[in-house]
């Protein structure tokens, strides 16, 4: 009897031993996929350039700006008598052709707008990165006040979801006219907190976007636009930014999912 017991409590340990060694390995497994592969993770590509603002009847001009050796596209869509222009930074997947419909809503208050893809996004070659992604912006801002003529006091930016980023990173030093935030996260570390609360995500993450230590510096008046309902970005970030943002500013609750 006493052999027996110890017999089955050494298997037991052999199998909690076993069930441990395979959980670490599950773990550290996933915690190497998310460092090497997060590229995948937080840039959603996909998607072509399917249609023009042409298509629509628009009058619009191709923009096409060198970043780091790569080329960066969009549309520079025109209004009649603007009173300002809207640099419009999308959110994931997708490209420009898919957020012709915001274009509209813009169009129609009165205002031009530069709507343009990230790298490796659309027609904009190279890879896509955090870094990249504030090129990017700036590449197009140099290209409305350098090239267009564009006074920054006439230019609002306005960004979603991960294009939130890059307009707040730019407002951060720039003095745009104003700046509207749709759907924004914190930093991709919270984000990465929220989806995965048992690995150390601000270890892994090399694309950080972490807007909430930069909102604080934009002096330019603010729109914050979020929903309660947000199953992707949750509702606390976006109110989160607006707390740490100092006045003007203003928040908008809106109805509906993410998308």
């Amino acid at each position: 009897m006493v052999r027996s017991e110890r017999t089955r409590t050494r298997r037991m340990v052999e199998l909690i031993g076993y069930a441990l060694s395979v959980a670490a390995l599950v773990y550290v497994g996933f915690g190497a996929l998310l460092y090497f592969a997060q590229d995948a993770f937080v840039f959603v590509r996909g998607g072509s350039v399917w249609r023009t603002p042409g298509d629509l009847g628009w009058t619009y001009e191709d923009v096409t700006v060198s970043v780091d050796g790569e080329t960066t596209h969009g549309w520079l869509v025109a209004c009649e008598r603007p009173r300002g222009v809207v640099l419009f930074s999308h959110g994931n997947a997708g490209t420009i052709a898919d957020r012709l419909d915001t274009v509209d809503v813009f169009r129609n208050l009165g205002f031009n707008v530069l709507v343009y893809d990230y790298g490796g996004y659309g027609r904009s070659t190279g890879r896509p990165s955090e870094s990249r992604c504030y090129a990017d912006i700036r590449a197009m801002w140099d290209y409305l006040t350098a090239v267009h003529g564009t006074p920054a006091g006439r230019i609002v930016l306005f960004g979603r979801s991960i294009g939130a980023a890059p307009a707040i990173d730019l407002a951060a030093d720039r003095a745009p006219g104003a700046v509207i935030i749709e759907s924004a996260f914190m930093s991709a570390v919270e984000i990465g907190r929220d989806a995965y609360p048992i690995y150390p995500v601000r270890l892994l993450m090399r694309h950080r976007f972490e807007s909430d230590r930069k909102i604080g510096r934009v002096t330019a008046p603010k729109l914050f636009i979020h929903s309660p309902d947000d199953e992707v970005v949750p509702y606390r970030h976006g109110r989160t930014l607006f707390e740490l943002a100092r006045e003007p500013k203003a928040f908008l609750d809106i109805q509906g999912s993410h998308n």
